[in-house]
């Protein structure tokens, strides 16, 4: 009897062992400062991606769109269209274009992320990319299945926005850009604080900052509307230079 009342004392004077809080999810981590490496290999993603760009259009007379699937139904990114312009010969050569990105026998593909979609930094799952284009009626990306052509970008090619760093990733095979219709600024800059990378339609790679004026990106991701934009001075004026 006795011995049970020690025990029992003992067990109100120690204390009880607390469970380890569990620690935050990767997703949840902040970043890691970025570094002057990582802007640059992403600057020179984008302008490989350029280069790609304008290989295809020398060769099929337009820029690259989604690739449609049987039917008329949404298949394949224009990323999976350029990888034979990027040194992905193999890798193209084995998708089924007449099928969409997330068929039984695509989707396995998604996981093979190319090494010029790869993300330098920020928050991605396996297989996705933060590249995108501009989807709308006047931007770079032509209707699926139909690429436009160089001349159709009248506003002239170093006042257009090619390719950008959006402010999420997607999987870089589904054709899934960032939509455009002509009032509402889609989220950039997922990659990088307060600036992403822009690829323009004449090869150039610009940081822009994320203060930048609306109506400037505005003018830069339409390819027609009239507006030359100085986008240097653009720039210096969105970082408070001026």
């Amino acid at each position: 009897m006795a011995r049970d009342l020690v025990t029992c004392a003992l067990a109100l004077i120690l204390p009880i062992p607390a469970f380890a809080a569990p620690g935050p999810k990767d997703s949840d981590k902040p970043l890691s400062p970025a570094t002057p490496a990582q802007r640059d290999t992403s600057a020179n993603h984008l302008k490989q991606i350029g280069l790609a760009m304008h290989n295809y259009h020398d060769t099929y007379g337009h820029l690259p769109a989604n690739i449609l699937a049987k039917g008329g139904k949404a298949g394949l990114s224009w990323r999976v269209a350029i990888l034979p312009f990027i040194e992905e010969n193999a890798l193209y050569n084995q998708f089924k274009l007449d099928q969409p990105w997330d068929s039984e026998h695509n989707l396995k593909l998604a996981e093979q992320l190319p090494r010029m979609y790869t993300p330098v930094r920020g928050k991605a799952e396996k297989g996705e990319t933060f590249y995108q284009m501009f989807a709308g009626k006047s931007t770079m990306l032509g209707p699926d299945g139909k690429g436009i052509p160089l001349a159709a970008v009248t506003d002239g090619l170093s006042n257009t926005f090619m390719v950008v760093e959006g402010g999420k990733p997607v999987t870089w095979t589904k054709p899934d850009d960032l939509p455009y219709d002509g009032k509402y600024l889609p989220k950039l800059g997922g990659m990088f604080d307060g600036e992403f990378h822009a690829l323009f339609g004449d090869g150039a790679v610009r940081r822009i900052p994320k203060g930048m004026d609306s109506d400037v990106l505005k003018y830069l991701i339409d390819r027609a509307d009239g507006q030359v934009v100085n986008v240097e001075e653009s720039i210096k004026k969105a970082q408070g230079k001026e």
